[in-house]
């Protein structure tokens, strides 16, 4: 199991920015590859952006442009700046993680959820 603790949410104007950071704990041998998702209130779970262990990236369409998606492998940590956000962007975010443990099992593992709410 890999523990995901997710930071940065809030309340910002439209045309604001936020700061997304999440870090993953736990038995973990390799990170192969971390991401954010969001869900809106009635719609279901959709990928933002993810990036994997060779930093390639991935990005939703509706925030090509926008979003930018990091990490820092030495932390464990994946961040995802958001720019010139916009009122559809109001969701709770969702961290992910895909792992080797060193057990030798794999971890697909998810954070409790951080709220970004965009609204004047």
């Amino acid at each position: 199991q890999v523990q995901l603790v997710e930071s940065g949410g809030g309340l910002v104007q439209p045309g604001g920015a936020l700061r997304l950071s999440c870090t993953a704990s736990g038995n973990i041998f390799i990170i192969n590859a971390m991401g954010w998702y969001r869900q809106a209130p009635g719609k279901q779970r959709e990928l933002v952006a993810a990036i994997r262990n060779s930093g390639s990236t991935n990005y939703a369409d509706s925030v090509k442009g926008r979003f930018t998606i990091s990490r820092d492998n030495a932390k464990n940590t994946v961040y995802l700046q958001m720019n010139s956000l916009k009122p559809e962007d109001t969701a709770v975010y969702y961290c992910n993680v895909e792992a080797l443990l060193y057990s030798g099992s794999t971890a697909d593992d998810w954070g409790r959820g951080t709220q970004v709410t965009v609204s004047s």
